[in-house]
């Protein structure tokens, strides 16, 4: 019943905000037909893969994942730390250093302060890392980052926003985080507290569909911008796997300054290493935060060189086990 509420509520404020953006837009003259497509591919595919991923995470929490922020509270923290401080930080170097776009920068920013991806619970598994230490920390990042996307975001768009006249709905983002990704996380948690048979059979459906869905977001996202990725490649390429690099290398230095584990440093490593760049994408995107399909752009690069470098990653960890 309540499911069924919800998706009601969120029909009709979709509606009501797409009506209302669209008729802006159309008043002033400014809305194209390739404005218009990209908005429809951002309601109808962007944003529902969003809604999916949020839900298929709540399917896998359990109470004891919230428990482990009491029980090991060092290791949490640490990883908490690496995810919402330290990657912003080294967002906004990155920005700096490569002199990017105000865009691009944007788009950056967006990566550096999206909470940790659900795949990083298989990357860690797959490097010997500790799963429940991941799953806990996928599982508080995507809730703290709720709030505390929009205030850096705030920050980042204040120092580049103003001169390319890019501005950032604080309460549209606040409201598009609760409706699309907080309540999708809270209703799967409660059906797998209370029908956790129906909720593992939805999983075991849901898991076989993000990849595939994850690969149809990036192609939409290659087709409508194939000529400015592949002009901007080369400069975003380097400055993602720069970011990629010294967000692992945070790990490896807050891991042996806190004395953590060999399993729990690896799984650090791949959490700070491995953010939701779907969500990235759906901010960037979304008619009624920047409506700017190019600053989603980083978010496409990154997830590609992301999944090369932990890949690569998880690689050289397997052999030095075999070996050993």
């Amino acid at each position: 019943m309540f499911l069924l509420v919800w998706c009601k509520g969120t029909n009709k404020w979709l509606k009501s905000q797409i009506s209302y953006h669209i008729c802006l837009h159309s008043e002033k003259n400014l809305l194209p037909l390739h404005n218009i497509s990209t908005t429809m591919n951002t309601i109808f595919i962007v944003l529902p893969i969003l809604v999916l991923l949020m839900f298929d995470l709540g399917l896998t929490l359990r109470p004891a994942d919230f428990r482990l922020l009491v029980e090991r509270p060092k290791a949490v923290l640490v990883g908490l730390a690496g995810q919402i401080i330290l990657l912003p930080l080294i967002g906004l170097a990155i920005g700096y250093g490569f002199q990017l776009e105000a865009v691009f920068f944007l788009g950056v920013m967006l990566i550096a302060c999206s909470p940790g991806g659900s795949s990083s619970n298989v990357f860690s598994m797959l490097a010997g890392g500790d799963v429940a230490l991941s799953v806990s920390l996928t599982m508080l990042s995507s809730i703290i980052t709720l709030f505390t996307g929009p205030l850096v975001m705030s920050y980042a768009t204040s120092l580049v926003g103003e001169s390319q006249s890019i501005t950032l709905p604080i309460g549209n983002l606040l409201i598009q985080n609760i409706v699309l990704m907080l309540v999708p996380i809270l209703i799967g948690l409660a059906l797998a507290m209370w029908r956790e048979q129906l909720a593992h059979k939805m999983h075991g459906v849901l898991k076989k569909l993000a990849f595939p869905a994850l690969i149809l977001l990036a192609s939409v996202f290659f087709i409508q911008n194939r000529e400015t990725i592949v002009r901007e490649f080369p400069q975003l390429g380097l400055a993602m796997t720069v970011l990629i690099l010294l967000a692992m290398g945070g790990g490896v230095l807050l891991s042996w300054m806190m004395r953590l584990s060999g399993r729990e440093q690896r799984t650090i490593i791949i959490e700070i290493g491995m953010q939701n760049a779907a969500q990235a994408i759906s901010i960037a995107s979304s008619p009624f935060v920047f409506a700017n399909d190019v600053m989603a752009i980083p978010a496409i690069v990154y997830a590609l060189m992301m999944n090369v470098i932990l890949l690569s990653y998880v690689g050289i960890i397997k052999t030095v086990k075999d070996r050993s």
